[in-house]
């Protein structure tokens, strides 16, 4: 297909075809949508005779006498000989009534835009020469009209006042009234240009072929997208029980182009061209990021969007956009991405790797469907206790690269951070556990000198038989020796402290081959 509104060569787009996109106060306009590799160009496909309708349907201009009506831009600047030049200083702003006599050819003769679903006043924005409303002398460009016949077209659609000014009869009498700055009212609106998209985007490292998120050298409504680290999702925003739309977030959490494609193969088919450019600008997000923060090697292991599974008013679940980050020790989600050092510093939620493990990774409810969820759960040992959460991905891909990479993190942290210390009391005493990646577990006394603390007894993990907790503050092992089963007040939750166990153990049976 050709691509529609671009300079570049015809093999620099992934996809071109027709979309349409919802603007919340307007409605679906339709729009030539172009992928290219780093952006998604989107340029109005409205009739250029624009009559303020924006709900994507074909629509001929609106003139009332069957002629074409000027484009917009002609409206706004209309000369002198095909149109009244506006009514005189006592004339202005005040309501008048004007009658037409209609002729046998031609109607009235003028073309209006505006209507309530656009927010404007019916307004006249051409009158043609030689036919009825000119010759009354009364009519200008940039009338409004208020009423057709005594029929009140204050809140009246465009549609509903074209089929007034119809069906009026050879008669009719207009209640009109001046507006005296027009040109805002008839100037086409860049609906698609003036988007509002990421806030928060760095700069490019490569300027000269970066995509451009400003308007068109041309004057077509358009705008280019960059897509880097922006999330694609279906379901968030709107209900969609035919399977056509798709969504397009801003990596600053603000905002979201929903769009529509003709049938669910299509929506299908843009969703997956893309998903596949976004996963692939993540290596450049992940060095762009690690760059900014200063960090050695590769401390950010992964990101992407994911939607997480919350609850609202009333206890009803609903999925939430939240930015996933995996570092080489935590797993830390953000409402945005964190392109600075202060966004970054602030994460929304922290659950370190050590304590965290996978508990589900699959199709919502076992369903192996195509359509149905694809979802993995994690959990947390925290103070609080158990901090369990569901993420929700776009495609099985993704599903399998989150798979691997939380434990693969879990295990890396293991070998990473190695030992945990924590204080505990056992038999009345002050004693010191140790839990290590290699030596497995180490009990010492504490006496008020560091160097005096005795060793109380030391167990590999292949001695361990038996672990269990309260879920408030004791810990119970049983390593099978002398002391039979420790139980060990920890003063807090144990549930970081058994998921650390937990995963020391996982790690140690993957390095050894028993786990794949």
């Amino acid at each position: 297909p050709a691509l529609i509104g671009s300079r570049l060569p015809r093999a620099m787009a992934v996809r071109a075809g027709p979309l349409e996109l919802f603007l919340r106060d307007r409605g679906w306009l339709r729009a030539a949508a172009e992928l290219r590799p780093e952006g998604l160009r989107l340029s109005n496909e409205e009739p250029e005779a624009w009559d303020g309708l924006s709900n994507g349907s074909p629509r001929s201009a609106s003139p009332v006498h069957m002629s074409p009506a000027l484009g917009l831009a002609a409206a706004a600047l209309l000369p002198p000989e095909a149109g009244s030049p506006g009514p005189g200083p006592g004339e202005a702003e005040r309501l008048r009534t004007v009658r037409v006599l209609k002729q046998e050819a031609g109607g009235l003769g003028i073309s209006i835009k505006g209507g309530r679903e656009n927010r404007m006043p019916i307004l006249i924005s051409k009158i043609f020469r030689g036919l009825a409303a000119e010759r009354t002398g009364a009519l200008f460009v940039g009338d409004a009209i208020l009423a057709v016949n005594g029929a009140d077209l204050r809140h009246a659609t465009h549609d509903q006042a074209v089929q007034a000014l119809k069906k009026a009869g050879r008669e009719v009498t207009l209640e009109v009234t001046y507006i005296q700055e027009v040109t805002p009212y008839l100037k086409k609106p860049s609906l698609i240009a003036d988007l509002a998209w990421d806030s928060l985007l760095p700069p490019s490292p490569h300027p000269a072929t970066a995509a451009s998120s400003s308007p068109s050298h041309s004057a077509k409504d358009s705008k280019t997208f960059p897509l880097k680290m922006c999330y694609i999702t279906r379901n968030l925003s709107m209900p969609d029980p035919d399977s056509r739309l798709f969504e397009l977030h801003s990596p600053d959490g603000k905002h979201v182009l929903i769009l529509r494609s003709k049938d669910s193969a299509a929506a299908h088919t843009w969703f997956t061209a893309i998903h596949t450019s976004i996963t692939a600008l993540i290596p450049q997000a992940l060095s762009e990021l690690n760059g900014m923060l200063g960090l050695s090697g590769r401390a950010i292991q992964h990101l992407s969007w994911l939607a997480e599974q919350v609850k609202g008013e009333g206890g009803r679940q609903h999925w939430k956009p939240v930015v996933v980050v995996l570092t080489d020790k935590d797993m830390l989600l953000y409402d945005s991405v964190p392109w600075n050092r202060d966004l970054w510093s602030s994460p929304s939620q922290s659950h370190p790797l050590l304590a965290t493990r996978l508990v589900h990774s699959g199709s919502a409810r076992g369903s192996p469907a195509m359509s149905s969820e694809l979802m993995f759960a994690t959990r947390t040992g925290s103070r609080q206790g158990i901090e369990m959460h569901v993420f929700r991905v776009e495609t099985h891909r993704d599903l399998s690269t989150w798979t691997r990479m939380l434990v693969q993190g879990c295990h890396a942290a293991s070998e990473l951070i190695r030992e945990v210390t924590l204080g505990c009391t056992w038999n009345g005493l002050d004693v010191k556990l140790i839990i290590h990646y290699e030596s497995g577990f180490v009990m010492s006394q504490n006496n008020s000198t560091i160097d005096s603390s005795s060793t109380l007894f030391q167990y590999p993990f292949e001695r361990l038989k038996m672990s269990a907790d309260d879920g408030i503050r004791m810990l119970y092992l049983d390593f099978g020796g002398p002391e039979g089963e420790l139980h060990l007040d920890l003063h807090s939750c144990p549930k970081p402290v058994v998921f650390v166990i937990h995963s020391f153990l996982s790690a140690k049976v993957t390095r050894m081959g028993l786990l794949v």
